[in-house]
């Protein structure tokens, strides 16, 4: 049996069982599930038991770290002073998957999947995100004069939808649209129906108090993939994500929630941000689009998301002009420490502004860190 070179990580406190209808999904595409490896990251109050037996079941790789797991992990690679980097009880314990695939030469893929969420049946989920990250060829190539894209952009006239973290200030944009021959794709996002990833203001002015949608997104709402013109934005959002691991210097999963300022929501929002622009300088691209996923989110307190989002709301209308000021980099990692030093130089009067000095350390550390595991693999 070949080695796995997918490393497949699913944050999950809720339903790490969606992890089988991912592999029905494969098999049923005949897709070759021996070069999955899967990583469960979970919290020790959960039952990381049934998640083994459930890898175990699946007959599949993998493991399952909760918190305790995830120190003893950092501590047999000596780089337990980096702990930090990882929030506690945050999606952006992410990163650790990131460091966890860093750590294994083997992996030259990753996944990002969340646990409320499900495959579509007709669509061949790692087969297509696979197929994004080696195409080469003709493809629609998107822009906006506003210099950011929505991802919802093909049926904007019947949803008016924006996703979570899109700028209020780049909204009524003009979409461009031309065909151009793209290759070096490095990150594939996959879209999803039913329930939108909105964020909590979004939700609120539909009168939804569930944290949900009362609108909704279907199949025939998103009619192709397409790739973001180098010089815009996109949100990127880590629930439907497939990359290539050289991306890793630049895709750290931001420190949210569990930081001083209370800040979360915008861990995937920003890293995708930064990660967009190492592209734009190193002729690299990035596709949205199939496979799609379904969306099943989970009632929540609406407000608790508000509470998180605001705080950096601001922020979010300017970090990736601060971000998109970088000239230099010529590789992943330096791209990561320009960013840093231009958030950390960054004279913008913000509400929260010192966020971004906060955001500096953590991406040098997070550099320094993988530097440290790439040497002693």
């Amino acid at each position: 049996m070949p080695s796995a070179d997918c490393c497949v990580i699913i944050p999950t406190v809720r339903d790490f069982e969606c992890l089988r209808a991912y592999l029905a999904n494969a098999r049923s595409h005949r897709f070759d599930v021996s070069r999955l490896h899967v990583v469960l990251l979970t919290e020790d109050d959960c039952d990381k038991p049934r998640m083994e037996a459930m890898l175990r079941d699946e007959g599949v790789t993998g493991e399952a770290f909760n918190q305790r797991d995830r120190t003893h992990w950092l501590r047999s690679l000596g780089i337990e002073k980096y702990a930090g980097l990882i929030p506690r009880r945050s999606h952006a314990e992410t990163s650790f998957g990131l460091l966890y695939l860093w750590a294994s030469p083997q992996f030259e893929y990753g996944w990002f999947i969340d646990d409320d969420t499900l495959p579509l049946a007709a669509h061949d989920f790692f087969g297509t995100h696979l197929a994004n990250l080696e195409f080469s060829g003709q493809v629609d190539v998107v822009s906006s004069d506003k210099r950011w894209v929505n991802v919802l952009f093909e049926k904007f006239e019947r949803h008016g939808l924006y996703p979570r973290g899109y700028p209020y200030g780049a909204m009524q944009e003009e979409i461009s649209i031309r065909r151009a021959k793209v290759d070096h794709v490095v990150l594939s996002q996959g879209l999803w129906i039913n329930v939108p990833d909105l964020d909590s203001i979004r939700i609120l002015s539909e009168g939804d108090l569930q944290g949900l949608s009362r609108t909704r997104t279907v199949e025939s709402d998103f009619a192709r993939s397409f790739v973001v013109d180098a010089g815009n934005y996109v949100t990127i959002s880590s629930m439907n994500l497939a990359f290539r691991r050289e991306v890793v210097p630049a895709f750290y999963q931001l420190p949210m929630d569990d930081n001083p300022w209370k800040i979360g929501r915008y861990d995937d929002i920003w890293s995708g941000v930064f990660l967009k622009k190492a592209c734009d300088m190193l002729g690299k691209s990035v596709t949205t689009g199939r496979p799609l996923c379904v969306h099943n989110k989970v009632p929540r307190n609406v407000f608790r998301d508000l509470n998180a989002e605001v705080p950096a709301l601001e922020l979010n209308e300017h970090l990736w002009e601060v971000a998109d000021s970088v000239s230099r980099g010529e590789s992943y990692a330096e791209a990561c420490l320009e960013i840093a030093e231009a958030l950390r130089e960054s004279r913008v009067q913000l509400i929260n502004a010192d966020f971004l000095g906060y955001l500096a350390e953590h991406l040098e550390k997070w550099v320094e860190c993988l530097r440290l595991v790439e040497g002693g693999s």
